[in-house]
């Protein structure tokens, strides 16, 4: 194992200095491809010998607590990695693919590399944000597809609020991306029992202030998380939706009624992230969001159109606005 330890800190490191949020192995009959995701591109890395991703496979597998014999089927698991001294959360996922196995990973640094406040293009949309963490009961979704930072903005949440008011806070997450201090942070692990469902119940019996749930993900959980919501807690979480009017569809079709979501939901962020052009270059991304609360939430509730809402800004509109600032690139703005 000594020299696929090796091969793993040199290409974790390689991924860490390129600032990549994702690796992906593809491989082929004689040899495997390396991808890095940087700024949500997926650019070509390096190629292996098919004999070394063998030996890199199997020991992230191991490392990772997973069944090293078990190729005919998908598998997670996560583990810490320390690049010079700073440690990364890795989640892994295998997938079997023409009688082999690929890979992905997904690094999560577990250090604060920007301030909250420049996590976002527009400063009043996290103005507005923070207004909704005021209110003590309902739920507040953050949405968007995979990598769009809904987690990353979540964690940063919280730590700022807990940073100015002592909440009892408890998370529910599966796996636990980043360690965070005077938070109960609950690893769901479905293998011994720990569900969302029974995970929910041992928390509310804990006094909460605020409640995250790391993903909604089915109408069990879904309904779980607005009851909860009910009972005077604040509920965090997030789901996979391409924007905030599309993620009441989802919950509707989850099972919830629009009467659910009158009496519980507080708020929708619907996030995208935006490569920013800072001095000539693009060297870091920040999110744009839709953001869904109040008299607009409830117009487009009761059927009415979303453009009848003057004060609801859509992507559309934010990138328009982005460019027109001068944030970003003229070749991004014509890919949307």
């Amino acid at each position: 194992m000594n020299h696929a330890a090796t091969l793993s800190d040199q290409l974790l490191h390689s991924a860490v200095e390129a600032q990549a949020s994702d690796i992906h192995f593809y491989p082929f009959s004689n040899h495997t491809n390396i991808y890095f995701r940087i700024l949500g591109e997926r650019l070509y890395y390096k190629k292996l010998p098919n004999s070394q991703y063998h030996l890199l496979l199997t020991y992230y597998k191991f490392t990772a607590g997973m069944d090293i014999g078990e190729t005919r089927k998908p598998q997670d698991g996560a583990v810490v990695h320390n690049d010079s001294g700073t440690p990364y959360s890795l989640r892994l996922s295998t997938l079997p693919v023409n009688q082999m196995e690929s890979l992905a990973i997904r690094i999560l640094p577990q250090h604060d590399k920007l301030p909250l406040e420049q996590l976002f293009l527009f400063p009043h949309q996290l103005a507005k944000i923070k207004s909704w963490l005021t209110n003590r009961a309902g739920i507040i979704l953050f949405t968007g597809p995979t990598g769009s930072g809904k987690t990353t903005t979540l964690y940063a949440l919280l730590q700022t609020i807990l940073k100015e008011n002592s909440y009892q806070t408890i998370t529910l997450e599966d796996p636990i991306e980043k360690d965070i201090d005077d938070i109960l942070q609950v690893q769901i692990n479905e293998k011994a029992g720990i569900t969302y469902q029974t995970g929910l119940k041992a928390a509310l019996r804990h006094d909460p202030d605020i409640l995250m749930i790391g993903e909604i993900r089915d109408q069990q959980t879904a309904s779980f998380a607005f009851e909860a919501s009910l009972t005077g807690h604040l509920v965090l979480s997030t789901l996979h939706a391409k924007d905030a009017v599309g993620t009441l569809q989802r919950l509707m079709e989850m099972g919830l009624s629009s009467v659910d979501l009158q009496q519980s939901l507080i708020a929708v962020a619907a996030l995208e992230l935006l490569p920013l052009r800072l001095k000539e270059s693009v060297n870091r991304r920040a999110a744009i969001m839709e953001l869904l609360d109040g008299r607009p939430l409830e117009k487009i509730l009761n059927g009415e159109e979303k453009s009848k809402s003057p004060t609801f800004q859509s992507f559309d509109s934010l990138r328009k606005k982005a460019f027109a600032y001068g944030f970003l690139p003229q070749n991004t703005f014509q890919k949307k």
